[in-house]
C-alpha cells in the first residue's frame, strides 16, 4: 500500500480549546490541535474503505480507517507527514492495514525528505492478526530506519489512554526523539502481560500507582528514555514536536555507539533497583520528595537539577 498516492481532503472534528487534554482527545482531534489550522490532508481515509481482512473471521467489527489516521499537514509553517493511532478502536493495536498505512507514510518520507510525527496510542499487536501484525512492526521499523538514514526526523508523541506498549514501544525506540506526558506510559510489556507470565509478586497489574511510577512519563524522562516531558495540553505536545524535529540527531554508527553506551551505563547504575523509587534515590532525589505528586513545572525543575548534578559528577 502506497499511502502517499491516495490523498483525500478530510474534515477534522471541531477544534478543541487551547488547553485541551491530549489524553482525552481522539486521534483526529490530536492532529487538529497539533498541526497548523486547516492544513491537514488525509491519505487512505475512511472513504477508501481500507478495512482489516482478518477481523470479520472472528466476528469482530471493523473500522474504515482501521484505527490509523495518516496524512500531510503543516507544523509551524513546515510540511510534515503525520500518523495517529486511534486508541478507541481495539486499543490502537497493530494489524495488517493499520501497519501498512504507517509503513507507506515512512517510505514516502524517505523519498520526500519530510519530517514525520507519530502519535502513539497502542497496546501492541492484535492477537487476531498476530502474524500480520508482527510483520507490520518489522516493516515499519525497517521503513523508519531507512527514513532516518535519509536524514528524516521521526518524532513520537506519547500520552494516550492505551499507552505505548509491545511492538509500538519498539517502533518508538527507533524514533529520533520522543515526547511524553505524565499520563503517557511506555514499556515493551504491559502490566497484565508481566503479571500473567511472572506472577503478581513480580508485578501487580491492579496497582495503578505502581504502573505509573514504573512505566509513566515522569519515570521514563528521569531515566533518559524520552527526550521531552510535557503537560497533558495539546499545545505542549505541539511545541515539543517542533523542538524535537529541529534537534533530531543523525542516525549513524557514532550515534548508535552513544545510545548503546548510555544503555549499558543505565543497566550498571540501576540494574539492582527493585522499584522506580529505588531508581529515583540512586539519581539523587531526596526521599522526602514525592515525584508522582509533583506538578509538571516543579518536576521539570527537579529533573534539570539532577541532570546538572550528574554532569558535575562526571
Amino acid at each position: 500500500m502506497n499511502a502517499i498516492e491516495t490523498p483525500t481532503h478530510h474534515t477534522l472534528p471541531p477544534a478543541l480549546n487551547g488547553d485541551a487534554s491530549w489524553y482525552e482527545a481522539s486521534a483526529r482531534q490530536r492532529i487538529g490541535g497539533l498541526l497548523d489550522a486547516g492544513s491537514f490532508i488525509e491519505f487512505v481515509g475512511p472513504g477508501e474503505r481500507e478495512t482489516s481482512p482478518h477481523l470479520a473471521i472472528f466476528d469482530l467489527p471493523t473500522q474504515f480507517d482501521d484505527g490509523m489516521v495518516v496524512g500531510q499537514g503543516r507544523l509551524n509553517g513546515e510540511v510534515v507527514l503525520v500518523a495517529a493511532q486511534e486508541g478507541k478502536f481495539m486499543g490502537g493495536a497493530f494489524g495488517e492495514v493499520h501497519g501498512a498505512k504507517l509503513t507507506g507514510l515512512l517510505r514516502a518520507a524517505a523519498v520526500r525528505r519530510v519530517p514525520v510525527l507519530i502519535l502513539f496510542e497502542t497496546g501492541g499487536v492484535r492477537l487476531q492478526e498476530a502474524n500480520a501484525g508482527e510483520l507490520a512492526i518489522a516493516e515499519i521499523m525497517r521503513a523508519m530506519i531507512n527514513a532516518r538514514l535519509a536524514g528524516v526526523p521521526v518524532v513520537g508523541l506519547i500520552g494516550g489512554r492505551a499507552g505505548c506498549y509491545g511492538g509500538g514501544s519498539l517502533i518508538a525506540g527507533c524514533c529520533s526523539g520522543l515526547a511524553i506526558s505524565e499520563l503517557g506510559r511506555l514499556s515493551v510489556s504491559g502490566p497484565e502481560v508481566i503479571e500473567t507470565n511472572r506472577g503478581i509478586e513480580e508485578f501487580d497489574a491492579a496497582d495503578r500507582p505502581l504502573i505509573w511510577r514504573t512505566m509513566g512519563g515522569k519515570h521514563r524522562y528521569l531515566l533518559g528514555a524520552v527526550e521531552a516531558f510535557v503537560d497533558d495540553a495539546i499545545p505542549q505536545f505541539r511545541d515539543a514536536a517542533i523542538r524535537l524535529i529541529a534537534d533530531a540527531p543523525a542516525l549513524n554508527l557514532e550515534r548508535l555507539a552513544l545510545v548503546q553506551s548510555r544503555l549499558a551505563d543505565r543497566l550498571a547504575r540501576f540494574g539492582g533497583c527493585a522499584d522506580a523509587t529505588d531508581v529515583w534515590r540512586a539519581l539523587g532525589v531526596d526521599a522526602n520528595v514525592d515525584v508522582p505528586d509533583l506538578e509538571p513545572e516543579a518536576f521539570l525543575a527537579l529533573a534539570q537539577s539532577l541532570k546538572e548534578a550528574d554532569h558535575d559528577v562526571r
